[in-house]
């Protein structure tokens, strides 16, 4: 106490407390009513424009898959296995312009980037219309990873910074929705526009490209519009007078995000290197990165070729497109029951290993079935693999995300896991080659190893969560690097009861607090 001067009772006198003893003080001073109804103008905000944006990205990215059916490989003149150094070349751009795009975001906020990014990979999607050689596929393929890199991640940040821990697995999915309404509407979409084959002379996959990459375009122009950047700017990029929220709101919306991880609130105008040995140097981080990469190899390739896989049991060009989508719609609700099992009852590594679990059983079914002649039974394992195939990476990324401990690791985080999903897509893209179609045997023995090796790391990664939890006598502790000296002084409590609020340590004891003021 020495240190300190008590005569002056001015105020000023003093130095301001630190960062985080000034979000210790905060207090709830409003109702669960307020903050339900201010919540629920966030939702209606935020996530359908996010949502849009990932169905965009969906639709231009995945529409390659649906050009197949339509001689796409003769109109081009290109191969089979060029054709995957096609799609290793889309990863890649992704993955070098990642974590890049995702420094940019944070610096400049998701209203302006996230907006941008529509108009550029739309534009680019475009002008994919227009390719008529191996070598301008190879380059509107690039293009268009270096334009999407960092969409992602940035979704997935942004969700993070106005939602409280508990909420983000649903938020999380319902994000993803759009990337799962994206695939399967992209398939039935095209089964209609592939009819304008011979409009103006052109190939049906011509207006596939203009009409779709047209429609990412306007969608930019909604986020533009409507997305607001942050609590500190929440206006959108075409109407930076108008705000969405009025300043109650604001207040209710920021201040319930803090109390819940104050680390929230020390967001830096930029990630620094601290920030990233910190990341890189948190093995529970790498290991849902290769669980991703584990995942979304195997199911970006499915997804890339079931279209031609279906077409290949005997039904009509076309016709498979449509039939391609039905596992894929089935996915939606599937996904959504998985993810309110995670949200409700905290079963993140549960929902994860069985989301794998069912989708090496899809492999299964697939390898079997390319003994069997019967193109319903075949048909049946396309659609179980749909099914199952995509969801298990949402929901690593909301246990992922419990593993960090401020918002600069959560960033980097997001970009790691995204990164490893196109990493996933370079080597994914080799699964299923010219020599081994149509019944692709090697190619799902292949699938059934990689998914195998990924539900093996999400058994370890939850037996690791349990240890914690039955050390700490039920709480998940997540230890955190102080701000000053990245020493392990300081430890986070993440209670797996959503009722009691996590406890706070001062002065290295635990302080438990309720749910109305944290001291």
């Amino acid at each position: 106490m020495s240190g300190l001067d008590l005569k002056s009772s001015n105020p000023d006198d003093y130095s301001r407390p630190r960062e985080d003893e000034e979000v210790l003080n905060l207090e709830q001073d409003w109702t669960k009513e307020e903050e339900a109804k201010a919540k629920r103008k966030l939702d209606f905000i935020i996530m359908p424009l996010l949502t849009l944006g990932f169905f965009c990205l969906q639709l231009d990215r995945g529409n390659i898959a649906n050009a197949l059916t339509d001689n796409f490989f003769k109109d081009v003149n290109i191969t089979q296995d060029q054709f995957n150094v096609g799609q290793q070349m889309l990863s890649l751009g992704i993955v070098l312009f990642e974590i890049p795009s995702n420094m940019i975001l944070y610096r400049v906020g998701p209203g302006k980037w996230l907006t941008l990014q529509l108009f550029l990979f739309g534009t680019v999607s475009t002008f994919q219309a227009f390719q008529n050689s191996y070598d301008s596929f190879i380059a509107s393929r690039f293009l268009l990873g270096v334009t999407e890199s960092g969409f992602i991640p940035g979704g997935l940040w942004t969700l993070s910074t106005w939602y409280t821990r508990k909420e983000t697995a649903k938020r999380v999915m319902f994000f993803y929705f759009g990337n799962q309404f994206g695939q399967a509407s992209s398939k039935l979409l095209a089964y209609g526009i592939l009819h304008m084959r011979g409009v103006g002379d052109r190939p049906g996959w011509f207006w596939l490209f203009v009409l779709m990459g047209a429609f990412t375009c306007f969608s930019g122009c909604i986020l533009g519009l409507f997305l607001p950047d942050s609590f500190k700017r929440p206006r959108s990029t075409f109407l930076p007078n108008v705000s969405f929220f009025t300043k109650r709101e604001l207040h209710i919306l920021q201040n319930r995000v803090l109390l819940d991880d104050p680390m929230k609130g020390k967001k830096k105008k930029r990630i620094g290197s601290a920030a990233f040995k910190k990341a890189f140097s948190n093995w529970r981080l790498w290991v849902h990165f290769l669980i991703t990469l584990s995942n979304n190899g195997p199911q970006r390739a499915f997804d890339t070729y079931s279209p031609s896989i279906v077409r290949d049991f005997g039904f009509a060009a076309l016709t498979s497109n449509a039939l391609a989508s039905v596992g894929l719609f089935l996915q939606i609700p599937v996904s959504f029951s998985f993810s309110w099992v995670s949200d409700r009852y905290n079963k993140r590594g549960e929902t994860v290993m069985g989301g794998l679990s069912m989708h090496l059983l899809g492999y299964v079914f697939n390898r079997i079935f390319t003994e069997i002649n019967s193109r319903g039974v075949r048909y049946f394992g396309v659609v179980w693999t749909q099914t199952f195939g995509t969801f298990s990476h949402p929901l690593n990324i909301a246990w992922m995300s419990l593993a960090c401990t401020d918002s600069e690791e959560r960033a980097l985080a997001m970009a790691m896991v995204i990164m490893g999903a196109n990493i996933a897509g370079i080597y994914g893209a080799q699964i299923f080659r010219e020599d081994d179609k149509p019944r692709y045997r090697r190619g799902f023995s292949i699938d059934i190893a990689i998914v195998t090796f990924g539900l093996a790391l999400a058994v370890v990664r939850f037996l690791d969560d349990l240890r914690r939890r039955r050390r700490n006598g039920g709480q998940l502790v997540v230890e955190t690097a102080s701000e000053d000296n990245n020493s392990n002084d300081d430890i986070k409590a993440a209670r797996v009861s959503d009722v009691q609020a996590p406890p706070v340590i001062v002065g290295g004891d635990f302080k438990p607090v309720t749910s109305n003021l944290v001291r």
